[in-house]
């Protein structure tokens, strides 16, 4: 009898987390992104959870692989989707959008569609056991709730509109599958040596918290992603399918200097 109990344990912990994503979409549709973005992180503490009591338990098994991808997707996928798709309904539309303003809130939901391909390839790749290939989902869920939460005044005046909006969607999409390494915040030891840039994360993430308050977040993540690039600039990336050199990965992804130049311009209005 226990060990039926203990053998659902992390998957109740998983459908508590699909279950917070659910009422995050909710929250999102009614424009509620406060509560929309408090659910998906309580989604997030299950999400973190629930593997380590499956390791802890030794009882994952492929239900639970998978129930934690449908989980994901919905909690880190399709909750910030509704929430940009709401916001779509806010922002200002130039006057050429006009024509095709009932339409334009529909395409928030390729975040969830690139939400699912990210989940998909994180499940079958084997390079992503120790750091992320592509910008993680729970990393562009919080990206999304923290910057439509603080910066929601800006975002619906005329200084911002729809077409900065759909581009926005468009770049976080596409780092969610880009062949991009990022690192993990996992420690295997308290080294600096070892844990350099981990530790520079932190440490520049605490000013950017406290300058920005819950917008912070969303300069959080920009500020992994641009670290994550500055890292491989300086070193190859060692995975089991090879080694990356960042020289070679520029030459051919030359668009990405484009996209930090945009965040930075979004940033500093």
């Amino acid at each position: 009898m226990a060990n039926c109990i203990t053998r659902h344990i992390p998957n109740t912990v998983t459908c508590c987390n699909l279950f917070s994503g659910c009422i995050a979409s909710v929250m999102a549709f009614k424009g509620n992104y406060e509560l929309a973005i408090t659910f998906i992180i309580i989604g997030a503490v299950f999400d973190f959870f629930d593997g380590m009591l499956a390791r802890l338990l030794k009882v994952s098994g492929p239900l639970g692989k998978e129930l934690d991808s449908l989980a994901d997707d919905i909690t880190f996928g399709f909750a910030p989707a509704a929430i940009v798709f709401s916001l779509f309904k806010e922002v200002h539309y130039p006057d050429f959008l006009l024509p095709i303003a009932e339409y334009m809130p529909y395409t928030a939901f390729l975040i969830a569609v690139f939400s699912a391909l990210r989940l998909g390839k994180f499940n079958i790749d084997p390079r992503q056991s120790s750091s992320f290939i592509g910008m993680p989902t729970p990393a562009n869920a919080l990206f999304w709730g923290s910057l439509v939460v603080g910066g929601h005044s800006f975002l619906i005046s005329d200084s911002f509109n729809a077409i900065y909006l759909f581009i926005l969607v468009l770049i976080m999409s596409l780092l969610l599958i880009a062949e991009i390494p990022m690192f993990s915040l996992k420690f295997k030891n308290l080294t600096w040596s070892q844990n350099k840039v981990s530790y520079i994360f932190l440490i520049v993430c605490i000013p950017l918290l406290l300058i920005f308050k819950i917008s912070g977040f969303a300069a959080v993540i920009i500020w992994y992603i641009i670290l994550s690039l500055f890292k491989l600039k300086k070193k190859s990336v060692n995975n089991t399918c090879g080694t990356l050199v960042v020289r070679d990965i520029l030459k051919k992804r030359n668009y990405y200097v484009w996209i930090f130049k945009f965040f930075y311009l979004f940033f500093s209005c």
